[in-house]
């Protein structure tokens, strides 16, 4: 009897560094089902990803721009489509799209397009954000079917486009490696923080998106009225450099460490008390999930995907974004409350583990694929 024959999807995404989408990515090819599905990856850029597919024995390959609409690269990307003779194409993010899009189409292969968060966004310049809300709309337009990752993604691209249809599969975590029960080690003590301090931890890129100097700010206020609390940020991005200088500048240096991007994010996150993300825009934020399945206290912008994962005062605590005063408030609250950090941490862990699942998000790709490629 001859074996049925495995799909091979091709996941493609912008970078090789760890985010949030490229944590989706590894998440997913891991759980896919492989008596059922064969997963390549390519990526734009090498990094940590890479390596990491590597030794999960995923096929991950590397063509290198860091451009969107870069035409220089679609030829070689439909060559490698050739060569790799795939069935289906999963995109990831905006600009991983538009260098693979044609060369998908060109083949008559499907396109399924995951929006992790929109390129558009209100702090652009008005003739920039028009430019992506056009590019976003023909993109969208060209694929066979595209997911995005919460219901307030879906309604702005409604809002946008006028003409959009998307199926919403929303984010879900790694509970195997974001075990709250498991062994980690000492995370406090390798930094020299004192071990009676409470932790604030960011863990993002360092990016206007992630408002660093904004979490500066508002951290400096905390600082002032409580001197046993430390903020660990984890992360890299074009801010990082001025986010160093305005430590210094709000006299806070003392009371912050600062570190690139770890692999070991579980052992981090198990050092932290408070996780804070005051982005101003989100899809739907993996490193919030994250936190939450380490049973961590969040505090997060009121954004867009943020407030479908955090229900406020009940698995974490809501913020306007770019408020430093409300985000200060905010943090000061859960630093003087253990009873309500210790209840918000709790039912965070309680919620990611019964609606945020990576298994059950991959099941739910598993069945968007099968629907693509079902005849008519």
């Amino acid at each position: 009897m001859e074996a049925t024959k495995k799909i091979r999807v091709l996941q493609t995404i912008r970078q090789g560094k760890i985010g949030g989408g490229e944590s989706h990515v590894l998440d997913l090819v891991r759980y896919l089902d492989k008596s059922l599905f064969e997963p390549v990856v390519l990526s734009f850029t090498d990094g940590p990803m890479i390596t990491s597919l590597s030794q999960m024995g995923v096929p991950a390959h590397v063509i290198h721009t860091e451009r969107a609409f870069d035409i220089g690269v679609w030829k070689k990307v439909k060559q490698f489509l050739k060569e790799q003779r795939m069935d289906i194409v999963h995109v990831h993010g905006t600009r991983a799209n538009t260098n693979v899009l044609w060369a998908a189409r060109s083949l008559g292969l499907p396109v399924i397009y995951t929006i992790h968060g929109w390129s558009f966004h209100d702090s652009l310049p008005t003739w920039n954000r028009k430019a992506r809300i056009l590019a976003e709309k023909f993109i969208t337009q060209r694929t066979r079917l595209n997911i995005t990752v919460s219901d307030s993604n879906h309604q702005t691209g409604v809002k946008e486009f006028g003409r959009f249809k998307s199926t919403v599969v929303k984010n879900g975590v790694n509970l195997d490696k974001f075990n709250s029960n498991g062994t980690y080690p000492d995370i406090k003590a390798a930094y020299g923080i004192p071990a009676h301090h409470l932790v604030i931890g960011y863990i993002v890129r360092i990016t206007e998106q992630k408002d660093p100097l904004g979490m500066l700010r508002a951290y400096a206020k905390v600082c002032a009225n409580f001197p046993d609390v430390t903020l660990l940020m984890i992360g890299e991005g074009d801010l990082k450099t001025e986010a160093v200088n305005l430590a210094k500048e709000l006299g806070i240096t003392d009371r912050v460490v600062f570190d690139n991007f770890r692999q070991d994010v579980p052992a981090v996150l198990h050092a932290v008390d408070i996780y804070c993300l005051p982005s101003l825009w989100e899809g739907f934020p993996i490193g919030v999930l994250e936190a939450m399945a380490m049973s961590r206290a969040v505090v997060a912008s009121d954004v867009d995907g943020t407030r479908e994962a955090v229900e406020h005062e009940v698995t974490g605590l809501l913020v306007p974004p770019k408020n430093e005063t409300a985000l200060a408030n905010a943090l000061e609250r859960l630093i003087q409350d253990q009873s309500l950090r210790t209840q918000l941490q709790e039912n965070a862990g309680k919620c990611v583990k019964a609606n945020f699942d990576v298994r059950d998000m991959t099941h739910k790709i598993e069945t968007v694929y099968q629907q693509v490629l079902a005849p008519l």
